[in-house]
């Protein structure tokens, strides 16, 4: 069963190419979350930048997905 949940969820994010990426020190990111449209993206981009202003965020267009299947 955990199988099918792990293939659902990635199914899900190959729906969800615009990713909004948390961009770390030593060439470090972490995706903080993914949308269907870059206009979304963009707008919860523009959000966390205001809610944290030392962080720097970037909108990326992801077509495969950034994690390797396990």
């Amino acid at each position: 069963m955990t199988y099918r949940v792990r293939e659902a969820s990635r199914y899900r994010d190959c729906l969800h190419h615009w990713a909004v990426i948390r961009l770390l020190p030593k060439m470090q990111r972490i995706v903080v979350a993914r949308f269907h449209s870059r206009s979304d993206a963009d707008g919860y981009a523009t959000t966390l930048k205001r809610l944290t202003p030392d962080a720097l965020f970037i909108v990326v267009f992801d077509p495969v997905g950034d994690e390797e299947p396990e």
